[in-house]
């Protein structure tokens, strides 16, 4: 029997707070349907070592894929060209400052092979209660008194979770992600979890990792 035969099916969630082991997710990351967006619940998965992901209000689904990209704060990298932009005093970045509407500037922004957003209504109210509960944070960019960039995601207080970012103007996601990781090194963070691998992700230092040490990373086991 191969590995593909041996996977169970996706499982339905009801009301019981749980998720099944992640070793049972698909061949492309879809673990679990269903269940809700609480807090609790929400904690738990990224705990877990998985993730929200879905479009247009449907049923939530649940993802943990094998292999995950991730960014080592201490591996990111920066151009020369980055690092005259960082040096130039042309971005101000801020932390938590406006949450809602850097999640809102993520939800509208139009990206490449995406027909709309997984920002959906659910998912935005989801986030800004996690938010007012302390564990979603936002870095926000500045250009002068107008917002042109910035990342939210979820704190779990020895990695970060990334969620979504935007950029209007060249690079003003770049400064965001940089920032947030020179604060996770600061404070010793394993790593920034990056979810879905992404190009720009892999220009800036993001790494391929296999589940089963991402899980180990997650635990503090690494």
């Amino acid at each position: 029997m191969d590995n593909q035969e041996r996977k169970l099916p996706v499982v339905f969630l009801g009301r019981e707070l749980w998720f099944p082991p992640v070793e049972n997710a698909s061949e492309e990351g879809l673990l679990a349907i269903g269940g809700d967006l609480s807090v609790e619940r929400l904690l738990l998965a990224y705990n877990s070592g998985i993730f929200p992901w879905f479009n247009d209000d449907a049923l939530v689904l649940w993802w943990s894929p094998d292999p995950r990209m991730v960014l080592f704060p201490d591996q990111i990298k920066i151009s020369k060209s980055m690092q005259k932009v960082l040096g130039s005093n042309r971005f101000q970045v801020t932390k938590n400052n406006c949450f809602e509407k850097v999640i809102d500037a993520c939800a509208l922004i139009k990206r490449k092979g995406q027909a709309g957003t997984w920002i959906t209504p659910n998912m935005r109210a989801a986030y800004l209660e996690m938010h007012r509960q302390g564990y979603a944070h936002s870095y926000e960019v500045w250009k002068q008194d107008e917002l042109v960039g910035g990342l939210y995601g979820v704190d779990l207080g020895h990695v970060f979770c990334g969620e979504s970012m935007f950029s209007v103007v060249s690079n003003a996601s770049k400064v965001a992600l940089i920032k947030l990781a020179e604060e996770v090194w600061d404070k010793r963070y394993t790593m920034i979890d990056c979810q879905v691998p992404t190009d720009y992700l892999k220009s800036m230092g993001g790494k391929m990792v296999p589940r089963k040490q991402f899980m180990e990373l997650l635990k503090g086991k690494v």
